[in-house]
């Protein structure tokens, strides 16, 4: 046994040698590479306004989850109401005797459809939407086209009633065909009301459990351009010119009814201006930030959502203020309501007598008309 061990360690020794030398330089290569100077970074230096931020809008969230259900239960409440009685006036003493009702008729099933929309986007702002894309699609569509008829509508009227008072000789020329030629144009106007909102069919979408008219900035500036075009900048032309020319035109007459038209057209005017001029401002505004490229100032963003979302409810007011400027101004029609609340049981008789102004004996005639200058 001693003889091996000593032939077994003189072989050893040079292995271990080996081995050692081999650890040592495999130890000076990890040192080496442990002491290597990588330039030193100043974290606390680092400038971090320099790096793109997300801008939160948490507040306009809040502020929609009260404010729009809110302002649309209203403007649903009494645009389903007034609208309502306009057509069940119409349709109960079968008043589409002139152009002005056709229209009228027209303009009451617009607002009536727009006003049924809304409880969607009520929901559609509170707690998303959950109805699917092809729903999301139709209620856009929905709203446009009642959107689109409903301006188109105010100017045939206007135009309407500039030919009634301002060409009033062409006009009871062609008073035979002016029933006829009201729905046809009235068709016309659902058509091409229906044409202008293909668009918004074919680019609405669900983003972030949100039904939205557009997904990209492009569409949005296709979109938001067209409807300033088609739904602000025409009507408001048309309504100037033919308002104004019958405002000079009664300046001229001297009619007892003169002071009350003027106020009545003033009226009509008033209500468009209020309720479209701040919304489409607004909305050409923020064509022009995201033709732009957007904002990088997060409370300029902010606050321009805010002005959005504020003018947008108030442009829908003219949904319920539409049967009240237009319909229920007139003296005819204004009788033929109140006749219907009596005759549905809603309203005594002695009411009747005492707020439409007739006496017991004086039955309302069929040529009783609506207020001779009345839009």
């Amino acid at each position: 046994m001693t003889s091996v061990s000593g032939l077994q360690r003189p072989d050893l020794v040079p292995a271990m040698l080996i081995w050692l030398l081999t650890f040592k330089v495999g130890l000076s290569q990890h040192e080496e590479n442990s002491t290597m100077n990588y330039p030193e970074y100043n974290y606390s230096s680092v400038d971090y306004e320099d790096f793109p931020s997300v801008c939160v809008k948490e507040s306009n969230r809040y502020f929609r989850l009260w404010f729009m259900p809110t302002f649309y239960s209203i403007i649903f409440v009494l645009g389903l109401a007034g609208n309502m009685l306009v057509i069940l006036t119409f349709f109960y003493f079968k008043r589409l005797k002139t152009m002005t009702d056709v229209y009228l008729l027209n303009l009451s099933f617009a607002d009536l459809l727009f006003s049924l929309s809304l409880p969607f986007w009520m929901l559609n702002s509170i707690s998303g939407w959950m109805l699917g894309l092809a729903m999301c699609k139709s209620m856009h569509a929905i709203y446009k086209v009642s959107f689109y008829s409903s301006m188109l509508l105010l100017c045939f009227i206007s135009v309407d009633r500039y030919f009634a008072i301002s060409k009033a000789v062409c006009a009871h020329r062609h008073r035979s065909r002016a029933v006829f030629v009201s729905k046809v144009s009235s068709v016309a106007i659902w058509v091409t009301s229906l044409i202008f909102s293909i668009p918004d069919l074919m680019y609405t979408t669900i983003t972030n459990e949100t039904c939205t008219p557009f997904s990209r900035s492009s569409d949005q500036l296709r979109i938001q351009s067209s409807q300033i075009v088609l739904a602000f900048v025409l009507p408001l032309l048309v309504m100037s010119f033919c308002y104004s020319s019958i405002v000079k035109t009664l300046c001229q007459a001297r009619n007892f009814e003169r002071n009350k038209a003027i106020k009545v057209i003033l009226a009509v005017v008033a209500v468009f201006l209020l309720c479209q001029v701040p919304y489409n401002l607004v909305l050409f505004w923020t064509t022009i930030v995201t033709a732009q490229g957007g904002t990088e100032d997060c409370n300029y963003d902010i606050r321009l959502l805010y002005a959005t979302d504020v003018t947008q409810c108030v442009a829908f007011l003219r949904c319920c203020l539409n049967p009240f400027v237009y319909a229920f101004i007139g003296v005819k029609f204004r009788h033929d309501l109140m006749k219907l609340f009596k005759e549905l049981g809603c309203m005594s008789q002695e009411k009747f007598f005492k707020y439409s102004g007739k006496r017991r004996s004086s039955a309302p005639t069929d040529t009783e008309t609506t207020t001779t200058f009345s839009p």
